[in-house]
This record gives structure tokens, sequence and C-alpha cells, in this order.
């Protein structure tokens, strides 16, 4: 899985477990519907932090808890450079 396709499972998983569509969510945490869209779409590759911090809020989570999952935790950007 791509780097940025993490951030794109996590918030599709916490969306998931909560019930909330990517719309909802866009509209809880106050960030541009196509801001969202496009990060959940793949477009934005690199999410700003401040994107991401306004959506761990969202899910009442601190930035480092939304960070911390396990594929994240487990990512290797070593192997990560030599699949490209």
């Amino acid at each position: 899985m791509d780097y940025s396709e993490l951030f794109v499972a996590r918030i599709r998983s916490l969306c998931n477990e909560r019930g909330i569509s990517i719309n909802r969510l866009a509209t809880m945490s106050n960030i541009n519907q196509s801001t969202l869209d496009n990060i959940v779409r793949g477009i934005t590759k690199n999410p700003r932090v401040m994107t991401l911090h306004k959506v761990a809020n969202t899910f009442g989570m601190t930035l480092a808890e939304f960070l911390d999952f396990e594929e994240l935790n487990a990512f290797s950007f070593d192997e990560a450079e030599t699949s490209e």
C-alpha cells in the first residue's frame, strides 16, 4: 500500500466505524469538501498536517492518536523507494 493510501484507509475506516460519510466528515471538521474528496480519491498525496489535525479532532482524537495505527507504524520508506 502506498503511503498516501494509508491516510485514506484510516479516514475511511474511522468513518465506517462511526457511521459518518466523507461528506459529513468534511462538514463536521470544517474542511472544504473538495479538499477531503481530493485526499480520499488519492489526488492529494500529502495532506497538510492542519487538515489531518482537523480530521483527528472530529473523530475525538489527537493527531498523535490518529497517526498511531499499525499500517502506518509498519510502513517502510526504504521498501517503498525500492519499489518505485
